[in-house]
């Protein structure tokens, strides 16, 4: 006996929308909401003056991990940074140059403000502040987020966003599909290679490490990432964003080569861990708010595999 088509094609969306729920009613993913172990504890500061290429300055571990005082390794790549950006306001606004980096790179652990327009960073602290942009998982980069918008002035806020989103972004991913991985280790909220070569197969999963472990945790706006993604992740991603059902087309909002419109935020080259994160958020309705809308109804049919091809996918591509 033989299905009709469109029988069968019904019948194939609702196994998918049943399979895409029992994931998310499985949780969230542990690779892409890294959580310090029980016993984790920071290295503590030798006093050794830190380092990191094509930079004459020089900080200690202390310096870097001050929370109102961002690191300034590359002063010639950016304008000169507002006030709230360098140094924050104490003793309730850390310097948003620290968590994201002087010139708004930011990092797997949090988000990439280069080329987002200035509204969107308003309007997205906005939400942080009223509590409808929240995590799928307990993470202490939003708590700080959280804190952060009830405290900062209109006045801050404004000058913070103009100043990153004058910033051109630029790629700090290399995107590579492998069947084996370093294995990692949480350090500090993002994953860090193993000691040793020692390899695991990647299953359903996006590992994200910094080339160089020392200058991302020295603050380095030029450090750099390789993640990677199972075999096949990037054409599948691609082939799911060009979708013919305008429900489906990331282009639409995003535009075509996924750098932003008017209406939505740049996709292209962002931390696809992150980027993860936040198709993972809106399907569990953790993410609410002005576009919650909008993307819940696109990303509610969608597995594991397809969001990791999608942001696979967005990530390869150049801002």
């Amino acid at each position: 006996m033989r299905f009709p088509t469109a029988l069968w094609a019904f019948s194939l969306a609702l196994l998918t929308a049943a399979g895409a729920r029992a994931q998310i009613q499985e949780g969230p993913p542990a690779w892409a909401y890294p959580v310090n172990p029980p016993n984790f504890q920071r290295t503590p500061d030798d006093g050794t003056i830190r380092h990191v290429p094509d930079s004459t300055a020089g900080f200690t571990l202390t310096q870097v991990r001050d929370l109102f005082a961002a690191p300034d390794w590359h002063p010639d790549d950016h304008p000169p940074m507002p006030e709230i950006v360098a140094k924050g306001r104490k003793p309730e606004v850390f310097a948003c140059g620290v968590c994201h980096r002087a010139d708004g790179p930011g990092g797997p652990e949090n988000a990439s403000l280069f080329g987002l327009s200035a509204e969107y960073i308003i309007q997205q602290t906005a939400e942080f502040k009223t509590g409808l942009r929240k995590n799928s998982a307990p993470r202490v980069a939003t708590d700080l987020m959280i804190k952060l918008s009830k405290a900062v002035t209109d006045q801050e806020l404004g000058e913070a966003a103009a100043y990153f989103a004058s910033i051109t972004p630029r790629s700090n991913i290399a995107v590579v599909e492998a069947e084996a991985v370093p294995k990692t280790q949480v350090r500090d909220l993002f994953l860090a290679p193993l000691d040793g070569t020692e390899k695991e197969p990647i299953g359903q999963r996006i590992i994200e490490i910094p080339e160089n472990v020392e200058h991302f945790v020295s603050r380095d706006s030029r450090a750099r990432f390789i993640a990677y993604v199972p075999v096949g992740s990037v054409q599948k991603g691609r082939t799911l964003a060009a979708n013919s059902d305008p429900r489906v087309q990331c282009g639409t909002c995003h535009g075509a080569d996924l750098n932003g419109t008017a209406i939505a935020p740049g996709l292209a080259s962002r931390s696809p861990t992150y980027m993860f994160r936040q198709l993972y958020d809106f399907k569990s309705g953790a993410r609410k708010g002005a576009n919650s809308e909008l993307m819940k109804p696109i990303v509610e049919n969608l597995s594991i595999d397809d969001m990791i091809a999608l942001v696979a996918f967005s990530a390869s591509l150049k801002p």
